[in-house]
């Protein structure tokens, strides 16, 4: 990471990333598979994010790498290597200024709603960003190319940028199809939040449904009206050091996870 100056400014964001990495891990939100990373504030035109490893592995600078934003190519040669799919983050810092930081999860409890046509609305004030009109779901199949490999994966400028697009409506978060989803935030810790409801939301969503259908009850899953959404997300974004606080030292004080900064 010898790219970028390691400033104290610097350092306190690969410390978040750090951090960031762990909560989505502790939370189930990532496995082996899944990344967070953040735009760097001096030069809007790099990212920064870890090196091929599990979330729950990232401990210290040697595992953080700095991209160009232009192609998703590091800063350094000797970079060590990266994500098959960082071009999920580039495409989106790219076509979206005003995001900072992006979360890509593979979480079992949101997959479902990426292939039943069941779509994921803020079902709790805690989810006021998910909106109420339903989260867009991104289709690798829609925008094949020769060549590409039918993995599912966004391997490629061309499927970065049409994911990309998902987020023009103001969209916080898009599905992607028997794949999972994508967050963007303005900071890494509201990205990582984001995360975590999300996956929450789905869970409370399927149990609504569960329930309906044990009991007949009729009339569908009762979600946020647009209002509740804006109002909801803007009293979370207030108290959203509360939750970082607690899951930092939550993360702080388990073995598993080593940052070394």
């Amino acid at each position: 990471m010898a790219a970028l100056p390691h400033t104290d400014d610097l350092r306190k964001l690969f410390s978040k990333l750090i951090n960031g990495s762990h909560i989505l891990h502790f939370h189930q939100v990532v496995d082996a598979y899944g990344h967070l990373s953040f735009r760097y504030p001096l030069d809007p035109d790099i990212f920064v994010m870890s090196r091929n490893v599990a979330p729950a592995q990232v401990s210290d600078i040697g595992d953080l790498v700095a991209y160009r934003v232009g192609d998703a190519e590091p800063l350094e040669a000797e970079s060590p290597p990266g994500f098959a799919e960082r071009r999920i983050h580039s495409e989106l810092y790219k076509r979206h200024p005003q995001v900072n930081a992006v979360v890509h999860s593979h979480s079992e409890a949101v997959v479902p709603y990426t292939i039943s046509g069941v779509p994921l609305r803020a079902v709790s004030h805690m989810c006021g960003f998910l909106g109420a009109k339903g989260l867009p779901v991104f289709d690798t199949a829609d925008h094949m190319e020769d060549g590409d490999v039918h993995d599912l994966l966004v391997r490629s400028e061309n499927m970065g940028a049409h994911l990309a697009k998902h987020f023009d409506d103001g969209n916080n978060v898009a599905l992607m199809r028997g794949h999972g989803f994508t967050v963007v935030a303005s900071s890494i810790e509201l990205a990582v939040m984001r995360a975590v409801y999300t996956q929450k939301n789905a869970s409370i969503q399927t149990t609504a449904l569960m329930l309906q259908g044990v009991t007949g009850v009729a009339g569908g899953v009762k979600s946020l009206s647009h209002d509740e959404c804006v109002a909801s997300d803007k009293t979370t974004q207030w108290s959203l050091m509360r939750p970082w606080n607690l899951w930092v030292q939550e993360i702080e004080c388990n073995e598993v996870y080593k940052k070394v900064l």
